[in-house]
């Protein structure tokens, strides 16, 4: 039984709608999840970007699901009343790396400190970031839509990884994923009303959430994962930019 990550956010429903596998799942937050797979504890999982490049040489990514947006995600969001230009400091999240590195390259004289620090402005995803949106009238400050401004591409928060060799079976997970995800597409009301029921929102807020959303792995989303990379190693986040390592049927382990 293959041991499958999950990032305990809203954002998995639409790739978890009534999935069919045997797979086990563990869900944990994206550094959390990024950790464990490294260390060998599981098999396949929703890691950060930036984790994937860092340990480029021993993982290998699924071609066809990763985690992005078109502009404007939501759940990840800098929240301050200083214009962007005058922010200098920003309280980080420990749950994210990608967004971190993010912060770096988009606020790059800004000095990043722990989320328990007073800073100029917090960095918040995931679900932290999408009750802020109702809680609190602090400007927001949406990185994926600051992103799309400064690269016209997408941005990929997430790839799916597994070691390198893959074990046998996570193609064919990574089909039980993509069929979970074109039935969540055909039912939006369902899956807004059960991803509701999960984790609280208002059905007709994570609708909106859900269109935000992307999930394939299309040549936009590489070009805007490896524009990524090439931005990272230039704010000295990366030493160099790694390549994409696919998993096909011939590097699975035997």
């Amino acid at each position: 039984m293959l041991r499958l990550g999950r990032i305990s956010y809203v954002n998995m429903a639409p790739l978890f709608f009534r999935l069919e596998t045997d797979a086990e799942e563990s869900p944990g937050v994206p550094t959390d999840l990024n950790a464990r797979l490294v260390a060998g504890e599981l098999d396949l999982a929703p890691i950060s970007s930036i984790a994937y490049a860092r340990h480029a040489g021993q993982l290998r990514v699924l071609p066809r699901v990763a985690v992005s947006s078109e502009g404007a995600v939501d759940s990840i969001q800098l929240v301050s009343r200083a214009p962007l230009e005058r922010i200098r400091s920003v309280a980080v999240t420990p749950e994210s790396a990608t967004s971190v590195v993010l912060v770096s390259i988009l606020l790059p004289d800004a000095e990043q400190v722990p989320l328990s620090e007073e800073a100029d402005a917090r960095l918040l995803i995931g679900d932290a970031a999408l009750r802020s949106t109702f809680e609190d009238p602090t400007p927001h400050h949406d990185l994926g839509r600051l992103w799309q401004e400064r690269t016209g591409l997408p941005m990929v928060y997430a790839v799916f990884a597994c070691p390198d060799p893959p074990p046998p079976g996570v193609l064919e997970l990574e089909g039980a994923l993509l069929a979970a995800h074109r039935s969540a597409r055909a039912e939006p009301e369902a899956l807004a009303r059960e991803a509701s029921e999960r984790y609280g929102y208002p059905a007709g807020f994570l609708a909106r959430y859900f269109e935000k959303l992307r999930y394939g792995f299309g040549p936009r989303e590489r070009a805007g994962l490896l524009t990524f990379f090439e931005l990272a190693r230039d704010a000295g986040e990366l030493d160099s930019v790694p390549e994409l390592r696919f998993v096909t049927r011939e590097t699975l382990a035997v």
